[in-house]
């Protein structure tokens, strides 16, 4: 199924006329059973590390929204999503698919993938997702929550760009598309940032975005909120990102508290405490790849 992908990046005006982060242009289904999805992507989803690449945020998302469709039961909920990023993700036309790894009545693993065209006309498998969707029950007589609540502001201070966690240059494409509360900023050693973050737009044109598509796109921006290296010296981009929630996910405001490690050799890693506005309800965490900028080594 990856003959039907336009090749090269999708037309502009489409791009940028878009209200959405993506356009969901068709649905196909294989000879195996496999249902497909194609879209188109809007500037929305494009990413401040390269120009003609999407932010891993809008595709962990179309990712986790796959495998929430795959199959859907009551009684049950993804509660852990990891997303590998196997190279760039060009915005250009794409499908998507999702499918039950291993089924069970209690316990399920799915599974999604998403393949891209580029622009030399070859088209590959560019990111993979993994969920466990689990049986739900009523624990709520033992409850317990290890990390503290995150206060949500009183009034929007998102416009005070003083206080915009992420440097200018950043402030582009996927960034952009999304609506800031800022709590902490960024830059201070051993503290962690914190801000409240929503979708200014939906993940797919024409449709309601949901707890966990939401909370998974967001969740990717936290390597950038928590960063602790100057990005015009240094680049330090997550090959993967890891979400486990222990409470549903709701929306539409997703807080998330920061704080990034760097280690000696290259390698660092981004963690963070999810929060909706009734408490926390999840960690996520991201593997990255430090590198010093050639033109300041």
């Amino acid at each position: 199924m990856t003959d039907t992908i336009t090749e090269g990046p999708a037309p502009s005006d489409a791009r940028t006329d878009l209200g959405a982060c993506y356009r969901l242009d068709s649905t196909e289904t294989a000879p195996d059973g496999t249902m497909w999805e194609t879209f188109t992507p809007s500037a929305h989803t494009a990413s401040p590390w390269g120009p003609g690449v999407q932010h891993g945020g809008p595709v962990a998302g179309l990712l986790a929204r796959a495998m929430e469709h795959c199959q859907p039961r009551e009684d049950t909920r993804i509660s852990r999503v990891v997303v590998e990023i196997l190279g760039p993700v060009p915005l250009s036309q794409m499908k998507v698919r999702a499918w039950i790894e291993r089924p069970g009545r209690r316990i399920e693993l799915l599974a999604a993938e998403l393949q891209a065209a580029h622009p030399d006309g070859t088209v590959r498998t560019v990111a993979r997702a993994r969920g466990w969707r689990l049986a739900t029950a009523d624990s709520s007589s033992v409850v317990h929550h290890a990390d503290a609540r995150l206060p949500f502001p009183a009034s929007r201070i998102a416009e005070d760009q003083s206080s915009f966690p992420l440097p200018a240059a950043w402030r582009v494409g996927f960034v952009n598309a999304v609506d800031w509360q800022v709590v902490s900023p960024a830059g201070e050693r051993n503290t962690r940032s914190a801000a409240w973050l929503r979708l200014a737009h939906p993940l797919v044109e024409g449709e309601t975005t949901s707890g966990l598509a939401e909370t998974v796109a967001l969740a990717d921006i936290a390597n950038g909120l928590g960063a602790r290296l100057d990005p015009r010296e240094w680049t330090f981009m997550n090959t993967e990102l890891t979400v486990h929630l222990f409470e549903p996910p709701q929306g539409p405001w997703i807080g998330l508290e920061c704080e990034s490690s760097i280690g000696s050799d290259g390698v660092g890693m981004g963690t963070a405490v999810l929060h909706s506005e009734s408490g926390p309800m999840g960690r996520a965490a991201q593997n990255l790849l430090v590198e010093k900028r050639a033109d300041t080594a």
